[in-house]
């Protein structure tokens, strides 16, 4: 995803954290001021050509990332998504941490082919069957990345207390070939990567690697290429002046032969 790179992401240093932040609300905004005459236009003409991609490289990271959907086609998506998850509940919806389990701050679901099973921090979440929502976003995203996606785990964030704490998606199962396509809807939020080596704790080894801070925008899409899990963890922190809710969709490839039963 190198051609069509904007130009639009400023990079700067906030004085409360050290850190590059990359406006990227901002890219590629100029794709979607259109006409009102263009408004009730057929949506695969919509996507009939390439969208313009910023690229986001740090050492170890490459990231591609673009405004999928125009911001009433993302109203439109988010809405009908409210109706049609289908969020865990009870054991489900909680965590495990040390081999302790915590509520999840924030609802979760799974969708995808028939059969299909996530495991991770300790829990293993068997995903539903794709709705007629999540099949339309899922084609628009294979029709922007030329990957294909078996499996969306979805994340809804009521309002910035909401959160997820940092961790990589490095699970055994997931296609190490194939990246994960990161769909948000509804509040934009702060999404803040971090180098392994440069994490805080007891590491011997810690380097000064400035964390990358994304604001990811509505109806936009974050592709995460490999190796990135492999070295940097990603959060999304809590932030108290959010008020209104934000859905993600992480759409995955999972390797068949490797699903747990």
């Amino acid at each position: 995803m190198n051609g069509g790179v904007a130009t639009c992401v400023e990079e700067n240093q906030t004085e409360t954290e050290d850190l590059v932040m990359l406006h990227a609300k901002q890219i590629c905004e100029a794709a979607f001021e259109q006409d009102d005459d263009d408004d009730d236009d057929d949506v695969e003409e919509e996507f009939a050509h390439p969208i313009p991609w910023q690229k986001i490289e740090a050492e170890g990271l490459d990231c591609d990332y673009s405004l999928l959907f125009s911001k009433q086609e993302a109203d439109r998506l988010f809405n009908q998504l409210e109706v049609e998850v289908e969020y865990f509940t009870g054991d489900e919806a909680q965590v495990q941490v040390y081999g302790k389990l915590y509520n999840v701050p924030r609802q979760q679901a799974t969708y995808g082919d028939e059969g299909l099973m996530y495991s991770f921090s300790g829990v293993h979440l068997l995903a539903r069957l794709w709705t007629p929502t999540l099949e339309y976003i899922r084609d628009v995203v294979t029709n922007a990345t030329g990957q294909t996606f078996n499996f969306v785990l979805i994340n809804r964030y009521k309002d910035g207390n909401d959160h997820i704490g940092e961790h990589r998606d490095d699970e055994r199962e997931l296609d190490p070939t194939c990246p994960i396509a990161s769909v948000s809807l509804g509040a934009s939020r702060d999404f803040i990567f971090r180098h392994k080596d440069a994490r805080s704790g007891s590491n011997p080894n810690k380097r000064q690697i400035k964390p990358v801070k994304l604001e990811l925008a509505h109806g936009s899409l974050l592709l995460m290429n490999a190796p990135t899990n492999r070295h940097w963890y990603h959060s999304l922190p809590v932030r108290k002046k959010v008020k209104t809710p934000r859905i993600n969709l992480t759409f995955r490839r999972i390797i068949k032969t490797r699903v747990k039963k």
